[in-house]
């Protein structure tokens, strides 16, 4: 593997870093990088606080302006 990883591979890891899903050496390159990164360690925060909050919605919570947007905006990523 790789002596560091770069900001765009932190992003792309984020998710299993914040699940603890990573192994243990890229957990570690992963850490050692947020040491240095200021940007990396600000984004991955805000992921823990996104998770955090959107975790906590349910159905009732989206207004159904909101709800319909976004249904109609994902059937148009997936082109159905």
């Amino acid at each position: 593997m790789a002596e560091h990883l770069s900001c765009q591979e932190v992003v792309e890891l984020v998710t299993g870093y914040v699940e603890q899903t990573l192994d243990p050496e890229t957990h570690s390159l992963f850490e050692e990088h947020l040491n240095f990164c200021d940007g990396c360690e600000a984004y991955v925060d805000q992921m823990r606080a996104t998770i955090e909050v959107v975790g906590r919605l349910g159905e009732a919570d989206v207004p159904p302006a909101a709800r319909e947007q976004l249904l109609a905006a994902f059937r148009d990523w997936r082109g159905t």
